[in-house]
């Protein structure tokens, strides 16, 4: 079945919740583990059946934030999903007290009851206004981005569509297509503000509603981290002030200036690679989606079938158009068994790397399809991994979308890699600062923004542009607003990337095999448990980011880019 062939029905909530009311009292009645078990597999199948009708919603409203019919649809569900999670909460409470959990544990694992203890310090009925309102800033947050109509050229773009001017080989249309995209921030300046200070002030709400201090455990929680603390993560960015900031501003920005012929970097250079042009894709979206084929048809059996069951049953909306959320992201709709990617391909090299990132989640949901619904995705920073390292592992294959441009975009793809670790180090300090003071205003959120920049990219240099030297760049960063700490996830999936660049250099065939091992398991392990069983190497561990960037800076350092 294709997606568009996908029915939604609005939920009667009033029949869910008696479901979830008489499951429960039917598991705390229950005589045996297997009777348990049974109740469980009922307890899920609702669960996926309204998971599925959620996604439906969100994934159109995505597509087209014009769209009345599905834009009530995507309000009533805002309201909706705080309410029945007050349901499946108390579900997974009395699943967690049962006298039979040691045989549970046999069949279910013992991490879904260590994450249902998380899902319980995360949830009172008291906080239910709290998420909705939460929910309602994220959707107008969404809706404000993607509003943008922003006139140059002589042509009316939005977001997604203006990035490829800053890969512009002109020097001054780079720049001004930043101002432009500034301008359009700026005018909407108070609106960004607001809608920030509205969800700090009620997640805050949230954090000292349910016995918390601040937002910041709440959030940990909520993203399943068991096994590492903000202790762990500031030691990570510790190892990114140490190890890769110098090394992008003392050789790759002044490697990248000498290429561009520019003695001073401004921030709207920082898009441009290389001064005959960044590498780009030799065809538009179908013919990408073709060599996507080739390219998955040959890596295995496995994504051969997966990748065009993808595109057979519409399961991908790439283009960029007029009303579209910016952005990318792959979710999954489990009544259907169906990974759906969403894009918003604009000419440049991003057209390839969310292809196969996207790809990369959605190969591994598919593959861990038949496990719990709980344990179908890793928790966030694991999720990442099968992302991230896909677009390592489609190096291969990568000459198939770049052809000529194919060594340059192996540079560039490695080099930004390196380069995106300084930002997303950035935006979870950030978030920090302002979860731990949450009652800073604006002005001073922006400051401390400015403070933080100059530590993590001490390169970016705003010219002509107060607006920006205020402090306001981190609007662009939509993570930010609606999934706050969950950044930092991408820069410890990086590291364990870069793990599979080298093992991929030296043998594919041994790297494929860890990788699909790692799609196999889904979430049935928390973050450290899955790469020590694994064999790779946590990214907390002092040293651990110097042990996979020596191989990565010798290589950077042995390509002559001159020659680009």
């Amino acid at each position: 079945m294709k997606f568009s062939e996908f029915k939604y029905v609005r939920p009667d909530l009033d029949l869910i919740k008696s479901q979830y009311k008489d499951l429960t009292e039917k598991l705390i009645s229950a005589k045996s583990a297997a009777e348990q078990l049974e109740i469980v597999k009922t307890f899920n199948k609702i669960a996926d059946e309204v998971d599925s009708t959620f996604q439906i919603v969100y994934i159109k409203n995505s597509i087209d934030t014009t769209d009345e019919f599905i834009q009530k649809e995507q309000e009533f569900l805002d309201e909706a999903m705080p309410e029945l999670q007050e349901y499946s909460v108390e579900f997974t409470k009395a699943l967690n007290k049962s006298p039979f959990k040691a045989e549970l544990e046999k069949s279910l694992g013992s991490l879904i009851f260590k994450q249902n203890e998380l899902k319980e310090k995360t949830f009172k009925a008291e906080i239910i206004p709290l998420l909705q309102e939460q929910n309602k800033l994220v959707s107008a947050y969404g809706k404000l981005s993607a509003s943008a109509q922003i006139e140059f050229e002589d042509q009316v773009y939005n977001l997604s569509q203006m990035r490829k001017f800053s890969s512009s080989t002109d020097r001054a249309t780079r720049k001004n297509a930043a101002a432009a995209v500034s301008a359009w921030y700026q005018a909407h300046e108070a609106e960004f503000d607001d809608l920030y200070d509205k969800m700090v002030k009620v997640r805050q709400d949230i954090a000292v509603g349910l016995g918390f201090e601040n937002y910041i455990q709440v959030a940990y929680y909520n993203m399943g981290r068991l096994d590492y603390n903000q202790a762990d993560v500031k030691k990570f960015r510790e190892q990114i002030l140490s190890e890769v900031v110098p090394f992008v501003q003392n050789e790759l920005m002044p490697r990248r200036a000498k290429r561009l012929g520019i003695k001073e970097l401004k921030s709207y250079d920082l898009g441009l690679t290389f001064l005959n042009g960044n590498p780009t894709p030799k065809g538009d979206r179908a013919w990408a989606v073709n060599q996507a084929i080739e390219m998955y048809d040959e890596m295995s059996p496995e994504t051969s079938k997966f990748f065009r069951m993808l595109v057979d049953r519409e399961l991908l909306d790439l283009d960029a158009k007029k009303g579209k959320m910016g952005g990318g992201y792959c979710t999954y709709i489990p009544q259907y068994e169906a990974p759906f990617i969403f894009a918003n391909f604009n000419g440049t090299a991003d057209d390839v790397d969310v292809l196969t990132h996207e790809a990369g989640h959605a190969f591994q949901v598919y593959t861990s399809r038949n496990n719990l619904p709980e344990l179908r995705w890793p928790t966030a920073e694991g999720a990442e991994i099968h992302s991230m390292s896909m677009e390592f592992l489609a190096w291969r294959w990568i000459d198939k979308f770049f052809k000529e441009d194919t060594n340059k975009y192996k540079f560039s793809h490695l080099a930004d890699g390196v380069e995106i670790l300084c930002w997303i180090a950035l935006v979870d300090h950030y978030q920090h600062e302002v979860y731990q003071n949450p009652s800073m205003s604006p002005t001073e959120r922006k400051a401390t923004w400015r403070k933080l920049e100059k530590q993590y990219q001490p390169w970016k240099v705003f010219e002509d542009d107060p607006f920006l030297e205020s402090g306001a760049f981190w609007f662009r960063q939509g993570h930010i607003f609606e999934v706050p700490f969950y950044y930092i996830d991408y820069g410890l999936a990086q590291t364990i990337a870069f793990q599979f660049w080298v093992m991929s250099r030296n043998d594919f065939a041994d790297a494929w095999n860890k990788y699909y091992k790692l799609c196999q398991i889904g979430g049935a392990m928390s973050f450290v448990e899955l790469l020590t069983k694994n064999g790779l190497d946590t990214p907390f561990t002092e040293g651990s980011l110097k042990k996979v960037m020596d191989p990565i800076k010798a290589y950077l350092q042995s390509i002559d880019d001159s020659k680009f």
